[in-house]
């Protein structure tokens, strides 16, 4: 029985969350994905906390994480995962539309594990979700306590 990570996407965006999943479906990626929209709703999962209080034990073996988020935005919500001993273990790669480098910069500093900037043209960023979905969810031996389901 093969076990797949888990992984958690932060999108507020319909299209690039559309996008991100059709990429993985491309790929034949068959990972668990589980989508949340705005920076409250990623800390209410990662937390177990409101409409998460009641999930499963354990944490994803991978976070993308976009910045421009309603409620929260992602810079503060990697700082929160970052800061807890609990969570930090866990890869976060941002994906975002930011090319500033005070971002880049400021993500760096905070632990996030990659930094990746949206591509605007469809191929390519389905591309870049693929490359980065394979690696972080197949490849990446993720951190002890993230979260597995059977298949």
């Amino acid at each position: 029985m093969k076990t797949l990570a888990r992984i958690l996407l932060v999108e507020d965006n319909p299209n690039d969350e559309e996008m991100t999943l059709e990429a993985f479906v491309e790929c034949r990626l068959a990972n668990e994905v589980v989508v949340v929209r705005d920076g409250q709703e990623a800390l209410d999962y990662l937390y177990r906390q409101g409409d998460y209080a009641e999930r499963q034990c354990g944490n994803p073996a991978v976070i993308l994480l976009d910045l421009k988020l309603p409620k929260i935005n992602g810079m503060e919500v990697l700082r929160r995962i970052k800061g807890d001993p609990e969570l930090r273990t866990i890869p976060v790669v941002i994906m975002t539309s930011s090319r500033e480098e005070r971002d880049v910069d400021e993500g760096y500093q905070l632990g996030v594990n990659a930094y990746v900037v949206k591509p605007v043209d469809f191929p390519s960023f389905v591309e870049s979700v693929k490359d980065l979905g394979v690696f972080w969810a197949l490849i990446n031996h993720p951190p002890l306590g993230s979260v597995s389901r059977s298949v």
